[in-house]
């Protein structure tokens, strides 16, 4: 169990790192947030990946992706992020 909460925060600060690099413009994340960004991403890109590939229906449908899908779901998340951001 701890294993699986190490790694995850691993992968998720990989991801959110990665996204935050991939998206232009600056974005005002603290590292727990990064971190979380990278998580969400990571069930996000695990959603997509069911969506479109229609695997690992076994694990539910909300599920941690590898690191690509992960860093792609993060993108996403963050660009949502920053266009709701910027309407307040």
């Amino acid at each position: 169990m701890l294993g699986l909460i190490i790694s995850l925060i691993i992968v998720g600060l990989i991801a959110g790192a990665l996204a935050r690099l991939l998206v232009p413009g600056r974005q005002d994340l603290s590292i727990p947030a990064t971190i979380l960004l990278g998580i969400i991403g990571s069930f996000v890109g695990g959603f997509l990946g069911y969506l479109v590939f229609g695997k690992d229906g076994d694990d539910g449908f909300f599920q941690p992706s590898g690191i690509i899908g992960s860093v792609i779901g993060a993108v996403i998340v963050l660009l949502i992020w920053t266009r709701v951001r910027s309407r307040q």
